[in-house]
């Protein structure tokens, strides 16, 4: 069975970033419309551990994690550049780990496959 997880950490201040809302969603190939599959918020070390509900699968194919990162800064007092980040990737390997970290500032963000 594969799993999800996230870490979101705010380079612009240095440390992790709490209050983030975090969707995972599946895209339907043949309609071209997406599915959310769950949803979590980062805890004070900015992690969601486990986005899908448990017994839940990632099957082989496309998938979209949705960062909140506007409201994020909002709480902050920081206006930020980006209302939201999307992060669309491929699933190849069922039973896979899946780690996917987003390094956010306000006028900018990366993402990396992590371990």
């Amino acid at each position: 069975m594969a799993s999800l997880s996230t870490h979101v950490l705010d380079t612009a201040a240095g440390r992790p970033a709490p209050g983030v809302t975090v969707r995972i969603e599946q895209l339907d190939e043949a309609s071209g419309s997406w599915r959310t599959l769950g949803e979590g918020v980062t805890d004070e070390d900015g992690r969601v551990r486990e986005l899908l509900p448990p017994g839940a699968d990632l099957a082989p194919g496309i998938y979209r994690m949705h960062f909140e990162t506007g409201a994020y800064f909002a709480a902050c007092g920081v206006e930020g550049f980006y209302p939201y980040a999307d992060v669309v990737f491929r699933v190849r390997e069922p039973g896979s780990h899946y780690h996917v970290p987003l390094l956010l500032s306000p006028f900018g963000y990366t993402t990396y496959r992590g371990s």
